[in-house]
C-alpha cells in the first residue's frame, strides 16, 4: 500500500488537479474554471486503465523500466517480423525496406504513454531506439553479421548502407524521444514526417511518379504530396491520441503547425540535396528546425 500511495502522490504532483464543487487551487494559487473537471478527470482515466492493462508495477522507476523493456521488445519482435518477411520474400524488397521505414517508429510512439510522468521516463523510452543506434553501427561496420536484417533496411544488401539512412533514422527517434518526448509537437512532427511521410513517398512515387519534379528527375509530383499529405495526417492522428491521455491539447494552431512543418519537409525531400545527403537526414531536421519556429 505504501509504494501505490507513493505511486500516486507521484503521478498527481505532475498532473492537472481533479476539481472539487465550482474550482480548485493550484499549486501555484491559481483557480481554474470549474467546467474543466469533467475533461481532466476524463484524461486522467485511460492513463491508469491503459497501465493497468499493461500489468506495470506500481514504483514510478521500476514501472518505466518495465515499460522500456515491453517496448524494446515489441519493436525487436516488429523488426524479427519484417526480418522474416525479407527472407521470405513475401514483398519485394524496396518495399519490404518502406514498411519496416513505416512501421517502426510510429508503432514506438504508440508505447509512450504507458511511461510514467517521472524525469527519468523519456530517456528509458529511448532505450529502444538507442540500442538500434549500436545495432546499425555494429552491422554497418561489419563487426556482427545479420543477412536478413541488412537486406531488410537496405536500399541494395550493402551492410555499410547501415551507417546512413538506417543510423540517421534510428538517431532521430532517439532524440525526439529523449529531448522533445510526448508533449511535444515537435516529437510528432518529425517522426511522422520522417516515417509516414517519407515512407509512403517511396512507395507511391515508384507506383506513380511517372510526372517527374522539373528540378528534380529523381523525385515526382505524386510521391512529393503524398509525403505532405501522409506526414501531415500521421501527425494530427498522432495530436489526437497524446490528446486522450492529456499530454497536449488538439487546436487549430498546433494542426497548422503540422500542415507548415509537412509541407516543407515534403519540399526539401524532393531537392536534389536530400538525394545526395540522404533524406533520412534531411527530412527529420527540417522537421525539428521548423517545427521549433511554428510551434
Amino acid at each position: 500500500m505504501a509504494s501505490h500511495s507513493l505511486l500516486f502522490a507521484h503521478y498527481y504532483a505532475h498532473r492537472p488537479p481533479v476539481l472539487v464543487g465550482r474550482s480548485a487551487t493550484l499549486t501555484s494559487g491559481a483557480r481554474i474554471p470549474a467546467f474543466r473537471r469533467v475533461c481532466l478527470e476524463a484524461r486522467i482515466g485511460p492513463v491508469r486503465s491503459l497501465r493497468a492493462v499493461m500489468l506495470l508495477p506500481e514504483d514510478p522507476l521500476f514501472h518505466d523500466v518495465c515499460a522500456a523493456a515491453l517496448t524494446a521488445g515489441f519493436a525487436l519482435a516488429l523488426l524479427r517480423f519484417w526480418e522474416e518477411m525479407a527472407k521470405r520474400r513475401v514483398f519485394e524488397q524496396k518495399l519490404n525496406r518502406k514498411l519496416v521505414h513505416i512501421s517502426i517508429g510510429l508503432a514506438f510512439m504508440l508505447f509512450w504513454p504507458i511511461f510514467s510522468p517521472g524525469n527519468l521516463a523519456p530517456f528509458l523510452a529511448a532505450l529502444a531506439p538507442g540500442i538500434n543506434i549500436f545495432r546499425m553501427l555494429l552491422l554497418g561496420l561489419g563487426i556482427w553479421k545479420n543477412e536478413a536484417m541488412v537486406k531488410s533496411i537496405s536500399r541494395h544488401g550493402d551492410y555499410r548502407e547501415l551507417l546512413k539512412g538506417p543510423l540517421y533514422y534510428a538517431c532521430t527517434i532517439t532524440l525526439a524521444t529523449s529531448v522533445f518526448w510526448r508533449t511535444s509537437p515537435i516529437a510528432i512532427a518529425a517522426i511522422c514526417n520522417l516515417c509516414a511521410g517519407d515512407g509512403v513517398a517511396d512507395i507511391v512515387g515508384r507506383r506513380f511518379g511517372t510526372q517527374k519534379l522539373p528540378y528534380n528527375q529523381n523525385k515526382s509530383f505524386a510521391g512529393t504530396i503524398a509525403m505532405a499529405v501522409a506526414g501531415f495526417i500521421a501527425s494530427v492522428v498522432y495530436m489526437h491520441y497524446f490528446s486522450i491521455f492529456g499530454y497536449m491539447d488538439v487546436n487549430w494552431s498546433l494542426i497548422v503547425g503540422f500542415m507548415i512543418v509537412s509541407l516543407t519537409a515534403a519540399l526539401i525531400e524532393s531537392l536534389p540535396i536530400s538525394s545526395e545527403l540522404d533524406d533520412n537526414l534531411t527530412v527529420p531536421l527540417t522537421s525539428l528546425l521548423v517545427g521549433s519556429l511554428v510551434f
